[in-house]
C-alpha cells in the first residue's frame, strides 16, 4: 500500500460513526541501514498477547528470536499499557529497549479542536463585547442569516422570533422562522461546519450554489450579511446549549432536520467517540412523531405550521441561560429596540423611518417583516412586538428630529465606496433638538433646575463621535467614526458659533469591500481607510453626485443650516455687567451682561412688559426689570437661554424680585390676560374710606367755622374697588392675617408749619365698624385738616406693598374778630438818607388774632433830629403799611446812632407805638476832586495825583459797590481807583509820553467820571507838559568828512568786500540840547553788527569799523542804539555792495545732457565775475569775434557766439558731438583771457531699432497650448547700435498670423531703467505650422522696427480635445437591468487615444430628461467607470455593468473628462428609452390605509377598500401589463395562516369575487363585507388579490391588504388604559436600564481604547528604537514634533544638497508613448563609472525613446528629421541575463581582477523599468566595466584564450577596449566631465534620504498614536467620573421607584377580566346572533386549536 494511500486510510477510519475500533501503526526498525518497514494492524478485540502473535506474524519474526514493542516516547508495551493504546497511535518494533533507531519514522496524529471551540465560542465572542449586554447582537448573527436567505424572494420577507417562556407547559426556548429559500442537506452540512464562510463552501451541484457579489444597491441594502460562518453556531451556544435547525428548500418535499447540543458533545467526549460528526434527519413536513419528550411539545406546533410553506427555515434553541431568559422578558423593549436600530434601513427603506407629517416616501417600503412575540406564564399575556413599530431607536430619533441633511461619497482605493448623510438637528428657542438615548429622553426633568439655562450651553452632541456605520445595511454597533478634518469644528476662530459643530449626527454605509469582526461587532480599519489622504470625498445633490470642495460646501450647508433652522434668543439693548450674588455656585456670580430685551420666537419682550411665568411653583405675574446672560459681553448678541428678572405683580402684595430661566416664560399668554390677572388681584385691595355723619352735622369740604365749633362725631368704613367692607387685609399666601385700624389727625395748618393737634386710633366693631366721637378744642384760628388713614395693625404702617392704604381728608377754616390794637412789624435796617423805606403794622382783635384795618385809617410819624415823610400807606389782609417812608439830614459816617421814631395810628384803642431806628449815609450824588488848581504843570515822563472823594445828598462821604472812579488823561490810557470801601481814593497817572516836543510845551485834558454811575457829573481839569532832558534823537556820522550824516534808515553804496571806517555818534534831548557822553551813558549804547565794542571809545563818540558783505545781492542792516530804564532810542542804516574788479570766466549750462547727434538744447551765457563770484557786467558785444570752445568729438560747425545786451553776456549755441560712444564730454571756453571747462553727458541718440539680446534656442518648437519656459530680452537701440535707456518706448509681442493665439505674462510693456523688456510666453495655441513671434516698439505714434522669431507649433499628445463614445445602439434598456458596455476614449489633440488618465477622473452622467443644453443639470446621477478586462482595449475607459435606472421613460446619458481643477471636457449627450422590466406582481397605484371594519348596518363601517386601481407592474413598480389580459380573484384568509373557517364574508355571502383585468389593471369601485359577516372580535385578516394572467414567464405575486375586524369596542378601551400606563412605566424602566448598561459599555470601550493606543504606541516605540532613533526625546507631542521637524529639514537639506545631473534639454518628455532622452532614463551612483558610460554612448544620450513608431514618427515630422528618435516596438533584445563571459555553466573560468561588472547593472531606473532595461540592452549590449586598463586587458585576453568572445570593455579610468580589441588614441580616453556640457547620467539621492522618510513616516505614525493615548485616557478618567455623580445615584433611586409602581400595574392588568371573543358561524351570516360564548379555559382552546 503506498504512503499516501495509507493515510488516507487512516484519516477515514476517524470518520467511522458505527463502532469503536482500534488500529495501531507499527514500525519495524530492528536492522540497521534498512528502511523501516510500517503496517497498520487491525488489533480490535485483541489482548496484549494475541496481539504479540499478529506483530510476530506480520513482521515475519522467528519464535525464538526476541523483539520489544515501545511507544514513541520508550515506554515498553505490556499488558496494562497495551489497553491505553488509542486507535492510530504508533509502536516502534526493536531488539532491545534502548536500541537506537536506524532510520527515522513518522507518527500520525489527529488534532481535532475541542467541541469547546464551538460550544463556548459566542460566550468568547460576546463576552467581549464591550461590556455590555450582547444577546441581541447574538439574535441579530439568526436575523442576518434570515435576511440573507430570504434575500430572493418576490413577496414578503417574513422573519418572526418566538420566545416560548411558559415554563408550565415547556422549557423555555428560542424560535428563529424565516420563509427564505432554506437549505439543503449539503447546504445544511456546510452550516455546521465551524468557519467555513460563504466562500469557501463546498457547492451544491443541484442548486449550482457559489458565491456572487451583489449588485450596488442604495445604502448597499443587499441582505448579503451571512458571511464568515461562525455567527449562527456562536448566537445559538451563546443563547442556549442546544440548537435544532429545520428546513426545507425551493422544490422540495423533504424537510431536513439536524441537532447540535452540548450534551451531545460532552457524551461523545465521555464515550470516545468521533465528536465532529452527526445526523441530518429528513422528513415530510408536519412530521412530529419523533418529538418524544414532553418539554419540546411546543415543536409540535411549530412542525404542524410546516404544512403547504413552499420553503423555511427554523432555528430551534433550547437550554437557555438563566440571566438571558430574565433579560428577554425584563427588558423586552429594550432589546426590540436594539435590534430596530441594527436593522433600521432594512425595515424602512433606504430613506428610513421618517414620520414627519411633510415627508412623503417616494419609495415603497421594503417587504421585510421582522416580528418578535413573547409567550410568558398565565397571567401575563402574550406580547408581539413588529420591529417597524418601533419608533425611539436611535436612527428613528435622528430622522424625525433633523432640519436638513448634507449627502456625501467617500471613494477609497482600490475600489471601496462609502455613502454618508450628516442631519442637522437645529436649537430651538430653549432647547437643542439633538436626540439623546431614548434612556436619558424618559428621565424626569427637574422643573427648577436652571443649570441648562444659565447662559452656559450644554452642547448638542457634547463628545459623542459623528457617524454611525452600517455595513451592507447592518447596523456595525461599536464602530463609530468621530469626524473627518473637513466637518470638524476648526481649530482658529470660525464664522460659525462652536455649538453649530455639535448640532448634527451622522451615518455612514458600506459594503463588504471594508472588513468587520465575525460577531460583526467592529469594523476592522473603516476609519483608518477613510482617513488616507487620497480618500475623495463628493457630495451627493438630489441624488447626483458632484465633484466639489467638500469642506467649503459642508461649511456653507452648516452656516445656512444654522441661519434657516436654529432658532436662538437675541439679546437686545447692552446696559452693564454685573455680579450675581443670587447664585449659590461662586465661579458662576460673575461676569453677567444685562440687556434691556430680548427677541425669542418671533416676539420681543422688553423691560417693563408684564409677563406670566410657567413650570414655577407657584405660577406668578410681574414685570421685566431686566435680561441677564452669562458671559462678557458687550453689544446685541445671540445665545441659547438666559434669565430673566421679574418685579412680581401687584408689587402691592408682592414686594419682591424673582430671576428664572427665560424658558420659564409663557409665551402663549397674552398681556390683556396678564392685565386682568393682576388687576382681578388688585381689586382685593383697601380702595377707599366711606364717612358717614351720624348727627347731621357735616361740614363741608373748606368750610369756614368760628373758632371752638365741634368736629364730629364720624362714622367710618373700609371698602374696596368691589364695595365690600373690609376689616383686614386679602392675604396672599400661608402667613399671618394683617388687620386693618383708621387713625383720625387733625392737623392746624400754622403759618411756619403744619402741627398735629389731635390723633386717635379705632379698631373695628362688627357693628359700627369704626367710630370716632366729636372734637370740641378747635381754637386756634387758621386752615386746619382732618386725615382718616387706613393703617395696618401690627406696624401703624399706611403703606401696604408700595402704596399707600386708602385715606380720608377734610379741610375748613377758623377766622378771627375785629381790630383793637397794633404791632409795627420789622424795619428794614440800617437805613440810609434819603432812601425810601416801609414800616408794617399787624393789626390784632380782642383775642390776639391779626384783625382786618378800619376803614379811613391815616398814621403819623414822628423823630428827633431827622425830617420824617411819607408818600402813602395801604392795607392787606391784617397788615397795614406804610409806603416810602424817608428820613434826611448829617449823620456820622458809618457810625450806628439810634433815633425814636414814633408811630400813631389815630382811632385804635391802643393807638401808638415807637420803633428804634439806625441811619447811615445815602446813595452817591456827586463827586469831589483836590488838588482844585487850574492847569496844573508836569514835566514830560512825569506822572501828577489826585484825590477824589463821593458824597450823597446831604454831603456826607458815602461808601457804595462798584464806586470806582476813573482819571482819563489826553494821549494816556485812563487810571482808576476803588471808593467802594471808603468813598474816597488816590488817583496817580501813568508818566507824561509826549512825542517830537522840538523844545515846546503841550496842554492836556483831565477828565475824572464814574462809570457805574451815570447820573453823577464828570469832573474837568487841565494839565500843562513841558519838555524833558532825556535822550530823544542819536545821530551817526564819518570823521574823513563831517558831511557824511547817515540818517535813521538811510540805503549807502560801497564796494564789496571793503571796511567802512572813522564812524561817530551824538546824542540830543527833547528840547534840541546835546546830551555830553559819559560813561554810563556810552554803557547804554548798542549796535548790531559785532559783538567787540570798546567802551572807551563809545564814551568817546567813536562806532566799530563796519565790514562790507562780499556778495552783490546780499545787503546788510546796520543799528545803533540808545536805551535805558526811562527811554529807548535807535538809529538805523542799510549798505548795498557793489561789483569788484573782474576775476574769472562763468559758463552757466541750461541743459547738461545732450543725445548723441541732436543739438544742445538751450544756450550757454559766459560772464566774467569778481574776486567773490559777482557778475561784473564788464563785457561788450566786442568781445564775441574773441570767445573760442574746444571738445572731443565736438562739431564746431554747428557752434555760433552772441551778444545778449540785456545781461551784459556772450551766448553761445550750437554745441553737437558727432556719433560715437556716449559718455562725458569736456568743454573748454577761452574769453579776454579768461578760461573755463565745463562738462556735458552725451546719451544714446534716438530710439531706433530693437534686438534680441536672449531668448530660447533656435530652431524653436513648442507643443501646442504649452508655453516657452525661457523668457525673450529685448534691447532698445538707437541707429548706431548704443542701448537707449528711454523708458518712454513701449515694447510688444503678437503673432505673424491670427490663427496663432500667444498669451503672454504681458503683450506690451515700456522698457526697464536699462532700455531693456522681458517677454514670458505662457502658452501657445493654433493650428500645426510655422510662425513668427513679432516684437514691435513705439514712441509717440512712431513705430520702432524689432526682431522676429520663427515659431514651429507640435500638436499636443496629451491634450483632450474630445471623447469618442462606443456602445451597442440596438440594445433595448429594461428597468433595474444592466447597461450595454459604454467604451469611451480620450481623444488627443493630434487624434490619437490619450491613456494617461486616472480612471477616477472620467464619469459616467445619468438623468431623466431630454437633451438640455451642453451640461448635465444639477443632481444627474453620477457613475464611475469599471476595470478593464483582459480582451478588452487598454485605450479607453469601460463603463461595465452599470444598473439601468428603475423608471420607464427617456433618460440622457453624457460623459465628462476632469481634466484639471478648472476644466471639464463633455461628450455628446445620448438619449436612451427605459421600458418596464418583466412583470412581477399585481400592486396598487398608492397604497391604502390598513381598513378597520365591523358589524354594522353602515355600508361606510363595512366598507375594506374604495376606488382602488390594481395594476400589473414589474419589480420596481413601473406599470409593465399593458398587452396582458386575465382576471383578479379576490379572497380573505387569516393573518396567522390558520383555517378558513368563521372568516369575514365579501356583499353577497361570497368568500371571493372575481374582477377582469384589461391591459394590466383593475378598478374596483367599493368593496365591503356584508352585516353581521363571520369573524373573531379584534383579529386581523389579509384581503389576498390574486392575478391570474397566461402568458406570463413566471407567476405574478399577489397584493395583500391588512384589515382589522372588530364587534364593539367596550372592553378594548378599559385594557388600553391599564396598558398604557404600564407601557409608560416600562419604557422609563428600561430607559434608565439602559442608561446603566450603556455607561457600562462606555467604560468597557474606553479602557480598551485606551488600551489599544497604548499597545499602538508602545509597538510603534519599539520599531523606532530598532531604527536607532532615540525614543527618549518623544515623550509628548511637542518634543515629537520638534524630532520630526529635524528629520524634514535634513532630508531637505539632502534633496537640496547638489549633485550631479542631466542637463540634456528634453521637451518631449510626458508626451504620450514618449519616455524621453536617454541621458534622463537612467541615474549612475559612481562619479567615475557615470563619466565613462556616459561618453561611451555620447551619440545616444540626447536620443528620445519612444514606446511605438507612430510616436517616434511623429516627432521625426515635427522636427524636420533633425531630432534621433528610437521606438521600442521596433527594438528587438534579447531578454535572457547571460552571465560574464568569464563565467560558464555556473562555474568561473579564471579568477578576474578589477571587479568587471555589466554597465547595465550599474544603471537605476526611477521609471518604467522595463522598458529600459530594453533600451540599455540595446544601447550597450554587454558592455562591462572595469577597474583600470591593466585589468580590463588582462580580462580580455583570458576571455579569448577561453574561446569566448568578449564585448567592449570600459574602465573607471576613462579608457575602453573595443570589441575588437583596439584601445588607446584620443578617440578611445573620456575627456574631463566638464567637457561633457551636462550630458552625463545624473546621481540618485543617496541612501540616507531613503532611510530619513521612513523614519519621518513612523514618527507621524507615533505622534498620531501617541495623541489617541492621551485622548483615550481623558475621556476614561471624565467618564469615572461621571459614573460617581449624585445625579447617577439619583436615577438608580428614581428606577427602584418605578418598578414598584411597574409591578402593582401589572398586578391590576392580571386581576382586570377580559371580555371573551366572539365568534360568528357561517350559518349565521346576515343574521343576527342571541347567543354570546362563554370564555373557553386555556386547555379547551388549545384542543380546538
Amino acid at each position: 500500500m503506498s504512503r499516501k494511500s495509507e493515510v488516507q486510510r487512516l484519516s477515514a477510519c476517524f470518520q467511522d460513526e458505527g463502532k469503536q475500533r482500534k488500529r495501531i501503526v507499527v514500525f519495524d526498525c530492528r536492522l540497521e541501514n534498512k528502511e523501516a518497514t510500517e503496517k497498520l494492524l487491525e488489533t480490535t478485540g485483541l489482548d496484549y498477547k494475541s496481539f504479540r502473535q499478529l506483530v510476530s506474524k506480520e513482521f515475519v519474526i522467528s519464535p525464538n528470536e526476541t523483539f520489544v514493542l515501545t511507544t514513541t516516547d520508550r515506554t515498553l508495551l505490556d499488558h496494562d499499557s497495551f489497553d491505553d493504546l488509542q486507535d492510530g497511535n504508533t509502536l516502534h518494533l526493536l531488539q532491545k529497549e534502548d536500541q537506537a533507531l536506524p532510520v527515522p519514522t513518522e507518527e500520525h496524529i489527529v488534532f481535532l479542536p475541542h467541541y469547546d471551540t464551538l460550544v463556548r465560542s459566542g460566550m468568547y465572542e460576546y463576552y467581549a463585547s464591550e461590556g455590555q449586554n450582547s444577546l441581541p447582537y447574538a439574535l441579530a448573527e439568526l436575523i442576518d442569516n434570515a435576511l440573507s436567505a430570504t434575500a430572493h424572494n418576490t413577496g414578503v420577507r417574513t422573519i418572526e422570533i418566538r420566545l416560548l417562556f411558559d415554563e408550565t407547559l415547556w422549557k423555555p426556548a428560542v424560535i428563529v422562522l424565516d420563509n427564505g429559500c432554506g437549505m439543503t442537506s449539503k447546504q445544511l452540512n456546510n452550516w455546521a461546519v465551524y468557519r467555513l464562510s460563504k466562500f469557501a463552501r463546498e457547492k451544491d451541484t443541484s442548486i449550482n450554489e457559489g458565491y456572487v457579489r451583489p449588485d450596488p444597491v442604495p445604502r448597499s441594502l443587499n441582505s448579503d450579511i451571512s458571511y464568515f460562518g461562525v455567527g449562527g453556531k456562536q448566537a445559538v451556544f451563546y443563547i442556549g446549549e442546544s440548537a435544532r435547525m429545520i428546513t426545507k428548500p425551493v422544490g422540495s418535499p423533504d424537510v431536513h432536520e439536524l441537532i447540535l447540543s452540548k450534551d451531545e458533545f460532552e457524551r461523545k467526549e465521555r464515550d470516545k467517540e468521533y465528536m465532529y460528526s452527526g445526523i441530518i434527519r429528513n422528513r415530510k413536513p408536519g412530521d412530529f412523531s419523533h418529538v418524544k419528550e414532553e418539554d419540546e411539545k411546543f415543536l409540535h406546533e411549530v412542525i404542524a405550521e410546516e404544512s403547504g410553506k413552499e420553503s423555511f427555515t427554523a432555528v430551534v434553541i433550547t437550554g437557555l441561560q438563566p440571566e438571558h431568559v430574565t433579560f428577554l422578558k425584563q427588558d423586552f423593549l429594550v432589546w426590540t429596540r436594539e435590534l430596530a436600530h441594527l436593522y433600521h434601513y432594512y425595515v424602512h427603506g433606504v430613506s428610513g423611518n421618517d414620520m414627519r407629517p411633510c415627508y412623503k416616501n417616494s419609495d415603497h417600503l421594503p417587504n421585510i417583516d421582522i416580528q418578535i412575540s413573547l409567550r410568558e406564564k398565565p397571567p401575563r399575556s402574550p406580547r408581539v412586538m413588529n420591529l417597524r413599530q418601533v419608533d425611539n431607536d436611535m436612527q428613528s430619533l435622528y430622522i424625525n428630529a433633523t432640519a436638513d441633511t448634507f449627502e456625501f461619497k467617500a471613494y477609497v482605493e482600490p475600489d471601496g465606496t462609502v455613502e454618508g448623510v450628516l442631519r442637522y438637528h437645529p436649537f430651538l428657542y430653549d432647547r437643542e433638538t439633538y436626540p439623546e438615548e431614548p434612556d436619558a429622553a424618559l428621565a424626569p426633568v427637574d422643573e427648577d433646575d436652571d443649570d441648562n439655562d444659565s447662559g452656559v450651553v450644554h452642547q448638542a452632541r457634547g463628545k459623542r463621535p459623528i457617524f454611525e456605520c452600517f455595513w451592507n445595511g447592518r447596523l456595525i454597533p461599536y464602530t463609530t467614526v468621530s469626524e473627518f478634518d473637513w466637518c470638524a469644528r476648526p481649530k482658529k476662530a470660525a464664522l460659525l458659533p462652536a455649538e453649530c459643530y455639535s448640532r448634527f449626527s451622522g451615518v455612514l454605509f458600506t459594503d463588504d469591500r471594508f472588513q468587520v469582526s465575525t460577531n460583526k461587532l467592529t469594523f476592522m480599519d473603516l476609519e483608518l481607510q477613510l482617513r488616507k489622504k487620497d480618500t475623495i470625498f463628493t457630495r451627493i445633490v438630489n441624488g447626483q453626485e458632484q465633484r466639489v470642495k467638500i469642506q467649503k460646501e459642508f461649511t456653507q450647508w452648516l452656516k445656512s443650516c444654522h441661519e434657516k433652522w436654529d432658532k436662538q434668543v437675541q439679546f437686545l439693548g447692552f446696559k452693564d455687567i454685573i455680579t450675581r450674588t443670587d447664585v449659590p455656585t461662586k465661579k458662576m456670580q460673575h461676569p453677567w451682561a444685562t440687556f434691556s430685551s430680548i427677541e425669542w420666537d418671533g416676539k420681543k419682550y422688553k423691560t417693563g412688559q408684564y409677563v406670566k411665568s410657567q413650570k414655577t411653583q407657584p405660577i406668578f405675574f410681574g414685570s421685566v426689570v431686566q435680561f441677564l446672560l452669562y458671559g462678557d459681553h458687550d453689544g446685541d448678541v445671540y445665545a441659547t437661554g438666559g434669565h430673566v428678572q421679574v418685579a412680581m405683580e401687584p408689587k402691592v402684595l408682592y414686594d419682591e424680585l424673582k430671576t428664572i430661566p427665560i424658558s420659564k416664560i409663557d409665551r402663549t399668554s397674552t398681556a390683556a390676560a396678564i392685565k386682568k390677572s393682576i388687576n382681578n388681584e388688585l381689586a382685593k385691595l383697601p380702595e377707599k374710606l366711606k364717612v358717614n355723619w351720624p348727627e347731621d352735622n357735616t361740614w363741608s369740604q373748606n368750610a369756614v367755622q368760628p373758632a371752638g365749633t365741634p368736629l364730629g362725631p364720624l362714622h367710618v368704613e373700609i371698602l374696596n374697588k368691589k364695595g365690600e367692607s373690609l376689616s383686614r387685609m386679602p392675604s396672599v399666601s400661608q402667613g399671618t392675617v394683617k388687620k386693618l385700624l383708621i387713625e383720625l389727625k387733625v392737623v392746624w395748618h400754622g403759618p411756619k408749619d403744619d402741627q398735629e393737634i389731635i390723633s386717635h386710633i379705632a379698631q373695628h366693631s362688627a357693628k359700627w365698624a369704626f367710630w370716632f366721637k366729636p372734637i370740641e378744642n378747635l381754637n386756634k384760628l387758621g386752615k386746619y385738616t382732618v386725615y382718616l388713614n387706613a393703617v395696618l395693625n401690627e406696624s401703624n404702617a399706611s403703606v401696604f406693598g408700595g402704596k399707600q392704604l386708602p385715606s380720608y381728608k377734610l379741610q375748613f377754616t377758623i377766622t378771627e374778630g375785629s381790630a383793637e390794637s397794633f404791632v409795627v412789624g420789622a424795619v428794614s435796617s440800617p437805613l440810609h438818607v434819603g432812601v425810601p423805606f416801609d414800616i408794617p403794622l399787624e393789626l390784632l382783635d380782642g383775642y390776639g388774632h391779626p384783625a382786618q384795618p378800619p376803614p379811613d385809617l391815616k398814621p403819623v410819624l414822628e423823630c428827633s433830629g431827622l425830617d420824617v415823610s411819607y408818600e402813602g400807606m395801604d392795607a392787606s389782609g391784617t397788615t397795614f403799611t406804610i409806603r416810602r417812608v424817608k428820613a434826611s439830614g448829617k449823620v456820622q459816617n458809618y457810625h450806628c446812632k439810634t433815633h425814636d421814631l414814633k408811630v400813631v395810628l389815630p382811632g385804635l384803642r391802643l393807638d401808638s407805638q415807637t420803633v428804634k431806628i439806625s441811619l447811615l449815609p445815602g446813595n452817591p450824588r456827586s463827586l469831589h476832586v483836590t488838588p482844585e488848581d487850574d492847569p496844573i504843570t508836569v514835566e514830560n515822563g512825569n506822572s501828577v495825583s489826585f484825590k477824589v472823594e463821593v458824597h450823597d445828598e446831604a454831603g456826607n462821604i458815602t461808601a457804595h459797590p462798584k464806586l470806582i472812579v476813573r482819571c482819563q488823561v489826553q494821549e494816556l490810557p485812563p487810571v482808576a481807583t476803588d471808593c467802594s470801601s471808603t468813598g474816597a481814593g488816590l488817583l496817580v497817572t501813568k508818566p507824561m509820553n509826549v512825542k517830537n516836543m522840538n523844545g515846546d510845551q503841550h496842554t492836556l485834558k483831565v477828565k475824572f467820571d464814574m462809570p457805574s454811575q451815570k447820573n453823577i457829573a464828570a469832573v474837568l481839569r487841565e494839565l500843562k507838559v513841558l519838555p524833558s532832558k532825556r535822550v530823544s534823537r542819536i545821530e551817526v556820522y564819518t570823521q574823513d568828512d563831517e558831511n557824511l550824516v547817515l540818517k535813521d534808515k538811510d540805503k549807502i553804496e560801497w564796494e564789496a568786500g571793503d571796511l567802512l571806517e572813522n564812524l561817530s555818534y551824538k546824542l540830543y534831548d527833547e528840547g534840541g540840547r546835546q546830551v555830553p557822553l559819559t560813561a554810563e551813558i556810552a554803557s547804554m549804547i548798542k549796535v548790531n553788527w559785532t559783538a567787540d565794542v570798546s567802551l572807551e571809545d563809545l564814551a568817546q563818540g567813536k562806532l566799530p569799523d563796519v565790514q562790507v558783505p562780499t556778495l552783490v545781492q546780499d545787503e546788510h542792516f546796520y543799528q545803533v542804539s540808545y536805551q535805558d530804564q526811562h527811554v529807548s532810542v535807535n538809529t538805523s542804516f542799510t549798505i548795498v555792495p557793489r561789483p569788484d574788479e573782474p576775476k574769472q570766466l562763468k559758463v552757466t549750462l541750461s541743459q547738461s545732457t545732450v543725445r548723441m547727434g541732436q543739438t544742445l538744447p538751450g544756450k550757454i551765457n559766459l560772464e566774467l565775475m569778481d574776486q567773490y563770484g559777482n557778475v561784473t557786467k564788464t563785457l561788450t558785444s566786442a568781445c564775441v569775434d574773441h570767445t573760442t570752445v574746444e571738445a572731443e568729438g565736438l562739431d564746431k560747425s554747428t557752434v555760433a557766439f552772441t551778444w545778449e545786451e540785456s545781461s551784459h553776456s556772450v551766448v553761445v549755441t550750437g554745441v553737437r558731438f558727432q556719433p560715437g560712444t556716449p559718455g562725458s564730454k569736456e568743454l573748454s571756453f577761452t574769453c579776454r583771457g579768461f578760461v573755463e571747462h565745463v562738462r556735458i553727458k552725451v546719451t544714446a541718440g534716438v530710439p531706433a531699432q530693437l534686438i534680441l539680446v536672449n531668448g530660447p534656442g533656435q530652431p524653436l518648437q513648442v507643443l501646442n497650448e504649452h508655453g516657452i519656459p525661457t523668457p525673450f530680452f529685448i534691447q532698445l537701440c538707437d541707429e548706431w547700435g548704443n542701448p537707449s535707456p528711454d523708458q518712454r518706448v513701449v515694447v510688444a509681442l503678437r503673432s505673424s498670423s491670427s490663427a496663432l493665439k500667444v498669451k503672454s505674462t504681458v503683450i506690451s510693456q515700456p522698457v526697464d531703467k536699462e532700455g531693456k523688456a522681458a517677454f514670458t510666453v505662457e502658452n501657445v495655441s493654433g493650428p500645426k505650422g510655422e510662425y513668427q513671434l513679432e516684437f514691435k516698439g513705439s514712441f509717440n505714434k512712431r513705430l520702432i522696427p524689432g526682431p522676429s522669431v520663427k515659431l514651429t507649433v507640435i500638436p499636443d499628445p496629451n491634450k483632450p480635445v474630445s471623447l469618442a463614445v462606443e456602445y451597442d445602439t440596438n440594445a433595448k434598456f429594461p428597468t433595474g437591468g444592466t447597461f450595454p458596455v459604454f467604451s469611451v476614449t480620450v481623444v488627443s489633440d493630434e487624434g490619437s487615444p490619450i491613456r494617461s488618465f486616472n480612471p477616477a477622473a472620467v464619469s459616467m452622467l445619468l438623468w431623466k430628461a431630454e437633451v438640455s443644453g451642453t451640461k448635465p443639470p444639477e443632481g444627474a446621477t453620477q457613475l464611475k467607470c469599471s476595470k478593464p478586462m483582459e480582451n478588452e482595449k487598454d485605450d479607453c475607459f469601460h463603463f461595465r455593468d452599470k444598473v439601468i435606472p428603475d423608471h420607464v421613460g427617456k433618460h440622457t446619458i453624457q460623459f465628462a473628462l476632469i481634466v484639471d481643477q478648472t476644466k471639464v471636457l463633455w461628450s455628446k449627450q445620448y438619449i436612451i428609452n427605459v421600458v418596464p422590466n418583466d412583470p412581477v406582481k399585481l400592486a396598487p397605484d398608492c397604497k391604502p390605509p390598513t381598513p378597520v371594519v365591523s358589524n354594522s348596518d353602515v355600508i361606510a363601517n363595512r366598507t375594506l377598500v374604495e376606488n382602488m386601481t390594481l395594476r400589473i407592474m414589474d419589480r420596481y413598480c413601473n406599470p409593465a401589463g399593458a398587452e396582458l389580459e386575465g382576471k383578479v380573484v379576490v379572497s380573505i384568509k387569516s393573518s396567522s395562516g390558520g383555517s378558513g373557517k368563521g372568516l369575514p364574508l365579501f356583499e353577497g355571502k361570497t368568500n371571493t369575487l372575481q374582477f377582469d383585468l384589461l391591459e394590466g389593471k383593475i378598478h374596483i369601485t367599493r368593496l365591503a363585507i356584508i352585516e353581521n359577516s363571520p369573524g373573531q372580535d379584534g383579529s386581523e385578516y389579509i384581503l389576498h388579490f390574486k392575478p391570474e394572467v397566461p402568458r406570463t414567464p413566471a407567476p405574478l405575486a399577489p397584493f395583500e391588504l391588512l384589515f382589522r375586524f372588530y364587534n364593539d369596542a367596550e372592553n378594548q378601551q378599559k385594557m388600553s388604559e391599564l396598558s398604557k400606563k404600564k407601557d409608560e412605566l416600562s419604557a422609563a424602566v428600561a430607559v434608565y436600564r439602559e442608561i446603566f448598561s450603556t455607561y457600562a459599555e462606555l467604560l468597557n470601550l474606553l479602557t480598551t481604547q485606551h488600551q489599544d493606543a497604548s499597545n499602538k504606541e508602545a509597538a510603534l516605540k519599539t520599531e523606532l528604537k530598532r531604527r536607532n532613533v532615540n525614543v527618549a526625546q518623544l515623550a509628548s507631542i511637542p518634543n515629537t514634533d520638534k524630532v520630526l521637524k529635524e528629520k524634514a529639514t535634513e532630508a531637505e537639506r539632502i534633496v537640496n544638497t547638489p549633485r550631479r545631473v542631466c542637463s540634456i534639454l528634453d521637451p518631449f518628455r510626458g508626451v504620450q508613448d514618449v519616455l524621453g532622452k536617454v541621458g534622463h532614463l537612467a541615474l549612475v551612483e559612481d562619479d567615475a563609472a557615470a563619466l565613462v558610460v556616459s561618453w561611451h554612448i555620447m551619440g545616444d544620450m540626447d536620443c528620445v525613446i519612444t514606446k511605438t513608431t507612430a510616436a517616434a514618427r511623429r516627432i521625426y515630422d515635427d522636427t524636420h528629421g533633425r531630432q534621433q528618435v528610437m521606438p521600442l516596438d521596433s527594438v528587438y533584445c534579447n531578454p535572457s541575463n547571460r552571465p560574464l563571459p568569464h563565467i560558464r555553466n555556473g562555474r568561473s573560468l579564471f579568477h578576474p581582477t578589477g571587479n568587471p561588472v555589466y554597465v547595465r547593472d550599474l544603471l537605476i531606473y526611477p521609471q518604467n523599468r522595463e522598458s529600459c532595461d530594453t533600451v540599455f540592452r540595446n544601447i550597450l549590449g554587454e558592455t562591462i566595466l572595469i577597474d583600470d586598463l591593466d585589468s580590463a586587458n588582462n580580462y580580455r585576453r583570458a576571455v579569448v584564450q577561453s574561446k569566448v568572445p568578449c564585448p567592449t570593455i570600459l574602465t573607471r579610468q576613462g579608457e575602453r577596449i573595443s570589441a575588437r580589441g583596439k584601445f588607446g588614441g584620443a578617440q578611445n580616453k573620456a575627456p574631463p566631465i566638464e567637457r561633457l556640457n551636462g550630458h552625463v547620467f545624473g546621481a540618485p539621492l543617496p541612501l540616507q534620504y531613503h532611510t530619513l522618510k521612513e523614519e519621518i513616516e513612523l514618527l507621524h505614525q507615533y505622534r498620531s498614536a501617541l495623541q489617541k493615548k492621551e485622548l483615550a485616557k481623558n475621556e476614561r478618567d471624565t467618564h469615572i467620573k461621571n459614573l460617581k455623580a449624585p445625579d447617577m445615584v439619583r436615577k438608580e433611586q428614581e428606577m427602584e421607584l418605578k418598578m414598584k409602581q411597574l409591578e402593582e400595574i401589572e398586578t391590576k392588568l392580571a386581576s382586570t377580566p377580559a371580555r371573551s371573543a366572539v365568534k360568528r358561524g357561517v350559518e349565521g351570516a346576515g343574521e343576527t346572533s342571541s347567543i354570546i360564548t362563554k370564555r373557553p379555559r386555556r386547555g379547551a382552546k388549545k384542543d380546538l386549536d
